[in-house]
This record gives structure tokens, sequence and C-alpha cells, in this order.
């Protein structure tokens, strides 16, 4: 296991350990949501070290935090709105809850990180009592146009307890993808404690460190996602603010999450089913309860690295032009860990007009509208949000009639006609 400097490696975020493991480390990089105008690419662009460490007493895999979330998050480029599964899947997940906790318009379903509205405007359509708690003000806007109630505001004990004594406890209580983000864990799940009903669930939906792992999704590592959580790790984490996780299901979003449902201590008519016990079992049996397992995946991901730059070394070798599809934050993470920048690729594309016209942080990768596509035709399709390779295959199935194709970096470089 390759055990860092005790110097400003820090404490486990969770539970004080000294951090002395390396999970990972994925050297330099920008923050993956800063996106660049055309007139600050001779600036100087601040990098912070991507290196992942796994605690060796709770197993919390997780970064320092080099960024506090007031500079990541107040205004924020990504909106949950322009990804169709992904309102595909909150659209299920609102009927799910209607029918399994019989929510009514007396019931109040808060969601925290409401982001742009994406989820809750389903509740609203149902004549559901909702509330959005969102830090970033210019997504918090468009939510409230979709006539979802948005406080802007990071989420913590001190909001909870503002809430709880205006009487406004939650039924439902939501975190989709907003765990990961949270600098100050206790801090947040003490306030999810205070601000759920005696009787409430809460979920939290979040990307699964097993799949993680045995995905090699190392691009879904960047400074704004603090924390990786294994089933194992989650249970402790809520277990110590006196809340049981009753119920897991295992989603294919963002490359396999996990939804977990929660309810307090006291609430015995929630029983913990058979699908925690199993989980519990096959995250142990793939041993995430010991430093060996987490050693392995540096040296997965460096190989990794190296097939991505063969492939796309041996498409330019041949004459081959490469744009990219997406700029999601992972796909930054990707670029700059792997060195890809214009060299590989001519230009991106992206259906977010906040991207379109800038340029990706650390590479400087031109984003245009996906029309770009079928101007210049490219005979490679390098699709940097993987997670949602069908869908964009489907959309840019056109790229078949020239002869393009794809390349699906993650789990492994993959080349698709």
């Amino acid at each position: 296991m390759h055990t860092t400097v005790a110097n400003g490696s820090g404490t486990c975020r969770f539970c004080s350990s000294p951090l002395q493991h390396t999970f990972v480390d994925l050297g330099m990089s920008p923050l993956c949501e800063s996106y660049l105008r055309r007139d600050e690419l001779n600036q100087m662009e601040p990098f912070y070290p991507l290196h992942v460490f796994v605690c060796e007493k709770c197993f919390l895999v997780q970064l320092q935090e080099y960024v506090s979330p007031d500079h990541i998050f107040s205004e924020y480029a990504y909106f949950s709105s322009f990804a169709d599964t992904w309102l595909q899947h909150c659209r299920q997940y609102t009927e799910q809850m209607l029918d399994r906790l019989a929510l009514n318009a007396q019931s109040l379903v808060v969601e925290i990180a409401s982001n742009d509205g994406y989820l809750l405007q389903y509740f609203v359509q149902k004549q559901i009592p909702v509330l959005g708690i969102e830090p970033a003000a210019n997504v918090a806007k468009v939510a409230v146009e979709k006539a979802v109630p948005t406080l802007v505001q990071f989420f913590g004990a001190r909001v909870a307890s503002e809430l709880a004594r205006e009487n406004r406890q939650a039924d439902l209580l939501i975190g989709n993808n907003v765990l990961a983000q949270v600098p100050d864990l206790c801090d947040f799940v003490a306030g999810m404690k205070i601000l759920l009903k005696p009787r409430g669930v809460l979920t939290l939906e979040f990307p699964h460190l097993l799949q993680l792992m045995q995905g090699n999704q190392f691009d879904t590592i960047y400074h704004e996602h603090f924390s990786y959580f294994s089933f194992l790790t989650a249970e402790k984490i809520f277990g110590a603010h006196g809340l049981v996780l009753f119920d897991v299901e295992e989603l294919p979003t963002h490359g396999g999450s996990l939804r977990v449902f929660g309810r307090h201590q006291q609430d015995s008519s929630k029983p913990v089913t058979a699908r925690v016990t199993d989980l519990r079992a096959r995250e142990e049996a793939a041993g995430l309860t010991s430093l060996e397992s987490y050693a392995c995946f540096a040296e997965q991901v460096k190989n990794t690295k190296r097939e991505l730059l063969q492939c796309l070394i041996r498409a330019k070798q041949e004459g081959k032009s490469i744009a990219g599809y997406g700029a999601p934050g992972k796909g930054n993470t990707l670029l700059n860990y792997c060195g890809i920048g214009r060299d590989f690729l001519d230009y991106t594309v992206d259906r977010n007009s906040y991207k379109q016209g800038k340029f990706t942080p650390g590479t400087h990768i031109p984003i245009f509208p996906p029309q770009k596509i079928y101007e210049t035709r490219p005979d490679y399709l390098l699709i940097l949000p993987w997670n949602l390779k069908n869908e964009i295959m489907q959309q840019m199935a056109q790229i078949r009639e020239w002869g393009g194709k794809f390349i699906v970096p993650i789990p492994t470089a993959a080349v698709c006609a």
C-alpha cells in the first residue's frame, strides 16, 4: 500500500483518523466546472491536487478540501435538466415515492441541492408541496421560474434548525448527488436528522464506490466531489447521527449509483430489507473492509490512461480527425489527467448553451453546439459523458453516414462503429 508522508495529508472528514493511504493520485487539475472565456485563456489558471486518500479506520475515500464550496457552487455551470435520461429517471422516482409513501397535499417534500428544479417540478405537477434548497443563485432562479420554491442556502444543521422551528420538517427529504459534494459531512447529516419528521423518509443517491473501482471510473473524481462512498461507510456515517439506512437500490445512473433510504432509529415501522444485508455482504466480499483492495486501483487507472492515449495517437498518425462530445466535469478530469488537448481533439460540443463559446479548463479545447459535428464531419467522436453513451450514440447516429466512429474511454478505451 502506498503510504504518503504525513505532512499535509490531513485527517478523515468523518472519523478524524490521520489520512496516510493513497487511493489514487491524478496529479494537478483545475476545477472541473471552471470553463474559460476567450479573454481568460492567457491568464493564470489555478490547479489543485487531485490526490485521493482512503481512511484506514472507516474506509471513507476522500479528497482534501482545497477549495471552499462557496467558491465552487455559488455560481454553477451544471444544470441537471440537459440530460433526457436523467429527467426520465426523476419522473420514475416521483411516481415510486408517491406510491410508496402515500404523499398528499398535506405532505412536504424537501430536496437539498435542488439545482434547477429538475426533480421537484414533478412533485409540483402532482400538487405535492415542495421546498428546494440550492446554494447556486443562478441555478435556483431557473427553479423558481418552474414554480419550485427555493431557498438559496448551503444546507447544514443551522438551516435545518431554522426550518424545523418554522414547522417545515420533511415527510420526504431528498439529496441526489450532493453527499459527495459536502466537505463538512457531520454537519450535513446532522441537518438531515433535524429536518426529517419523526416518521419521515430520506433518500440519497450517490455514485457507488464499488462501481467506481470495478468500472475504473477515475474520471468521476474531481474537486467538487470531496468523498466517495461504499454502502458500509455511508451506513456508519448515518448511524453515528441516529439514522438507519433501511433499504437500498442499485441504479445505473452516473456509471452506477446507490439510492439509500433512511429513517430515524426510533421509527420501527420500516424494517431493514434483505437488499441491505445482501449489499453489505457483497461489499465485504469485494474487500471494501481491507486496505489492500484500495491499493490496486491506482495501477488500473494508469493502464487506462496509456490505452486511451495509444488509441488516440494511432488515429492521429493515420491522419484522422477527432472531436469530443460533451464537456462534463468528468471529461475535464479525464482530459487533464491524460494530457489530451488540442493536439488530439479539434473541439468538443455540448447541448448546454452556458458552456458553448467557452473553453475546457486546463486543456483549453473550444466548446461548440452539437451542430458543429455535422459541419466538420470528424472521423471519431470521443464520448466524454460515457455514462450517457447509449443516448449520445443514438442522438449522433448520423456520423455513421460518413464512416464516423465513437470512442468510449471508460472502463477501457473502445472504438464503436
